[in-house]
């Protein structure tokens, strides 16, 4: 997560403008402006890596481009963040999970890591402060963090984020690996 005097600079302002002191105000600054200011939107090119300065500059995309936004202010402005990655699970019935969901999580020593999730507080308004210190529970965490290197370390580059297979043949990434994960109720 790059952290540069650009990033630096939208970080302050969004908290000079917030009027906020603490590490717990200033987070709930950025998550307020976060929501305010990005659309969910997974139409074009460029969206879905988590590129802070896409996301800044064209202030939409999927959730990982939310907490790209969230994480790189936060640590900006001192505050520990991290992004966490898994899979959305309706909450009942059967099917196949079409994709990731991510969300961030920040840390006070007052409140120790606070979860948030700003990509589902600006597509359902109504649980806007849910969504900043909670979590629903039709998800499952499967990795944190960004540029990831495996262990054993893999060949290739370090991995942005860490949510499908990764295999390696002869040092080689193995390309198109498909994958389902399918869910059902049971009892």
């Amino acid at each position: 997560m790059p952290l540069d005097h650009r990033i630096r600079t939208w970080a302050n302002e969004v908290a000079r403008n917030a009027g906020a002191q603490s590490d717990l105000q200033k987070a709930r600054a950025i998550y307020e402006h976060v929501v305010d200011t990005v659309k969910y939107d997974k139409s074009g090119h460029g969206w879905g890596r988590g590129d802070i300065y896409y996301a800044c500059d064209q202030r939409r995309g999927n959730c990982s481009d939310f907490h790209a936004i969230f994480t790189g202010y936060a640590r900006a402005l001192g505050i520990p963040a991290k992004f966490v990655i898994g899979l959305p699970f309706p909450a009942r019935g059967a099917g196949e999970i079409a994709g990731y969901h991510c969300w961030a999580e920040f840390f006070t020593p007052a409140t120790g890591w606070v979860p948030i999730d700003a990509s589902e507080a600006a597509k359902d308004p109504a649980r806007r402060n849910y969504f900043f210190g909670a979590l629903d529970e039709n998800r499952v965490e499967l990795s944190q963090g960004r540029d990831l290197i495996l262990t054993p370390r893999q060949s290739g580059e370090p991995l942005n984020f860490f949510v499908d297979p990764y295999a390696e043949q002869g040092g080689k990434k193995l390309a198109d690996l498909k994958t389902r994960v399918l869910y059902r109720d049971v009892g």
